[in-house]
Protein backbone atom coordinates (compact mmCIF):
# COMPACT_ATOMS: atom_id res chain seq x y z
CA UNK A 1 0.00 0.00 0.00
CA UNK A 2 1.05 3.38 -0.46
CA UNK A 3 2.45 5.97 2.30
CA UNK A 4 0.03 6.61 4.55
CA UNK A 5 -0.78 10.31 5.48
CA UNK A 6 -2.44 11.91 7.73
CA UNK A 7 -4.91 15.06 8.12
CA UNK A 8 -3.82 17.63 9.74
CA UNK A 9 -6.67 17.67 12.15
CA UNK A 10 -5.92 14.22 12.83
CA UNK A 11 -3.37 14.90 15.78
CA UNK A 12 -5.49 17.14 17.84
CA UNK A 13 -8.63 15.26 17.82
CA UNK A 14 -6.61 11.93 18.70
CA UNK A 15 -5.57 14.01 21.75
CA UNK A 16 -9.59 15.28 22.28
CA UNK A 17 -10.80 12.09 22.54
CA UNK A 18 -12.58 12.30 18.54
CA UNK A 19 -11.29 9.01 17.48
CA UNK A 20 -11.72 5.74 19.68
CA UNK A 21 -9.47 2.96 18.15
CA UNK A 22 -10.64 0.35 19.96
CA UNK A 23 -14.65 1.15 19.51
CA UNK A 24 -15.21 3.52 17.08
CA UNK A 25 -16.09 2.08 12.82
CA UNK A 26 -13.31 3.33 10.46
CA UNK A 27 -14.20 3.10 6.77
CA UNK A 28 -11.73 3.46 3.75
CA UNK A 29 -13.58 5.35 1.19
CA UNK A 30 -12.29 5.95 -2.39
CA UNK A 31 -12.00 8.93 -4.77
CA UNK A 32 -10.18 10.44 -7.35
CA UNK A 33 -9.80 13.96 -5.85
CA UNK A 34 -6.57 14.63 -4.23
CA UNK A 35 -6.90 15.37 -0.61
CA UNK A 36 -5.52 18.08 1.09
CA UNK A 37 -3.66 18.13 4.66
CA UNK A 38 -6.15 21.14 5.72
CA UNK A 39 -9.60 18.41 4.96
CA UNK A 40 -11.14 17.64 8.12
CA UNK A 41 -14.25 15.77 7.63
CA UNK A 42 -15.74 13.84 4.91
CA UNK A 43 -17.74 16.35 3.33
CA UNK A 44 -14.49 17.80 1.79
CA UNK A 45 -13.93 14.85 -0.15
CA UNK A 46 -15.78 13.61 -2.90
CA UNK A 47 -16.23 9.73 -3.12
CA UNK A 48 -16.46 7.78 -6.03
CA UNK A 49 -19.38 7.12 -7.34
CA UNK A 50 -21.70 4.68 -5.51
CA UNK A 51 -22.14 1.10 -7.36
CA UNK A 52 -20.79 -2.02 -9.41
CA UNK A 53 -19.21 -3.51 -6.49
CA UNK A 54 -18.40 -0.16 -4.65
CA UNK A 55 -20.89 0.58 -1.44
CA UNK A 56 -21.59 4.73 -0.71
CA UNK A 57 -19.15 5.48 1.70
CA UNK A 58 -16.21 2.91 1.35
CA UNK A 59 -16.18 -0.42 3.00
CA UNK A 60 -16.14 -0.95 6.98
CA UNK A 61 -12.15 -1.38 7.95
CA UNK A 62 -11.09 -4.22 10.86
CA UNK A 63 -9.06 -2.03 12.88
CA UNK A 64 -7.27 -3.14 16.06
CA UNK A 65 -5.52 -1.53 19.17
CA UNK A 66 -2.52 -3.02 20.72
CA UNK A 67 -0.34 -1.98 23.09
CA UNK A 68 3.75 -3.62 22.30
CA UNK A 69 4.21 -5.33 25.68
CA UNK A 70 6.43 -3.81 27.95
CA UNK A 71 6.47 -0.16 26.82
CA UNK A 72 4.22 2.52 26.31
CA UNK A 73 4.09 2.12 22.35
CA UNK A 74 0.54 1.35 21.13
CA UNK A 75 -0.18 0.67 17.98
CA UNK A 76 -3.07 0.70 15.43
CA UNK A 77 -3.50 -1.81 12.73
CA UNK A 78 -5.88 -2.23 9.84
CA UNK A 79 -6.67 -5.77 7.65
CA UNK A 80 -6.38 -5.96 4.44
CA UNK A 81 -9.59 -4.60 2.39
CA UNK A 82 -10.44 -5.91 -0.47
CA UNK A 83 -12.74 -4.22 -3.08
CA UNK A 84 -14.64 -6.18 -6.10
CA UNK A 85 -16.27 -4.36 -9.14
CA UNK A 86 -19.08 -6.58 -9.45
CA UNK A 87 -22.10 -6.23 -12.58
CA UNK A 88 -20.17 -3.61 -14.22
CA UNK A 89 -16.77 -1.77 -13.68
CA UNK A 90 -16.64 0.65 -10.44
CA UNK A 91 -15.48 4.22 -10.77
CA UNK A 92 -11.64 4.92 -11.37
CA UNK A 93 -9.71 5.96 -8.12
CA UNK A 94 -6.40 6.98 -7.01
CA UNK A 95 -6.93 7.47 -3.69
CA UNK A 96 -7.85 5.91 -0.01
CA UNK A 97 -9.21 7.95 2.56
CA UNK A 98 -10.16 6.47 5.96
CA UNK A 99 -12.34 8.56 8.54
CA UNK A 100 -14.49 8.06 11.52
CA UNK A 101 -17.62 7.13 10.47
CA UNK A 102 -18.84 6.94 14.66
CA UNK A 103 -17.95 10.33 14.75
CA UNK A 104 -21.06 12.95 13.86
CA UNK A 105 -18.66 14.68 11.58
CA UNK A 106 -16.75 11.59 10.03
CA UNK A 107 -13.69 12.63 10.71
CA UNK A 108 -10.87 12.28 8.43
CA UNK A 109 -7.77 9.98 9.89
CA UNK A 110 -5.63 9.95 6.38
CA UNK A 111 -5.19 8.92 2.53
CA UNK A 112 -3.18 6.82 0.50
CA UNK A 113 -2.35 7.65 -3.14
CA UNK A 114 -1.62 4.99 -5.30
CA UNK A 115 -0.01 7.27 -7.52
CA UNK A 116 -2.78 6.76 -10.64
CA UNK A 117 -5.80 6.26 -11.52
CA UNK A 118 -7.32 2.73 -10.77
CA UNK A 119 -9.69 1.25 -12.67
CA UNK A 120 -11.71 -2.32 -11.76
CA UNK A 121 -13.45 -4.33 -14.54
CA UNK A 122 -16.62 -6.20 -13.73
CA UNK A 123 -14.71 -9.34 -11.36
CA UNK A 124 -11.58 -7.82 -11.09
CA UNK A 125 -10.25 -6.56 -7.51
CA UNK A 126 -8.03 -4.34 -5.91
CA UNK A 127 -7.00 -4.54 -2.14
CA UNK A 128 -5.96 -2.03 0.41
CA UNK A 129 -2.86 -3.89 1.22
CA UNK A 130 -2.08 -2.27 4.64
CA UNK A 131 0.96 -3.01 6.95
CA UNK A 132 0.30 -5.51 9.23
CA UNK A 133 3.80 -5.86 10.75
CA UNK A 134 4.34 -1.22 11.34
CA UNK A 135 0.61 -0.98 11.64
CA UNK A 136 -1.26 2.42 9.96
CA UNK A 137 0.30 4.26 12.83
CA UNK A 138 2.10 4.05 16.20
CA UNK A 139 1.85 6.04 19.13
CA UNK A 140 5.10 6.20 21.90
Amino acid sequence: MAAFQKFNDFSEELLRGTHDFAGDTFKLMLTTNTPGPADAVKADITEIAAGNGYPAGGQVLAVTLTRVSGSGVSKVTVADEVFTAAGGTMATFRYGVIYNDTAGSKNLVGWFDHSTGVSLADGETFTADFDATNGLFTLA
